[in-house]
């Protein structure tokens, strides 16, 4: 299903989705295609986010592109310093 498909579906709302399909361009994952497994109440966002898993994210209808912003450097460590 288009990311179109799923916003007229589910109007300004928290989903939860399987990716199937995405393209890379420079850090960002624009996802293509997605099945969307249910909506997510409000209160239930965060730990709906932290437990997706592999090849799920949660994702808000109200935007107009599904993209995930990529991390070059993962391990890129911020503290304080002494």
């Amino acid at each position: 299903m288009k990311w179109q498909q799923v916003r007229e579906l589910f109007p300004d709302q928290f989903v939860l989705l399987s990716i199937l399909d995405y393209r890379e361009e420079e850090d960002k994952k624009i996802i293509t295609e997605v099945a969307p497994i249910r909506a997510i109440p409000e209160k239930d966002v965060n730990r709906a986010f932290f437990n997706a898993g592999s090849g799920t994210i949660v994702y808000r209808t109200s935007n107009k592109d599904c993209v995930i912003h990529l991390r070059k450097d993962p391990l890129l460590r911020v503290g304080r310093r002494l």
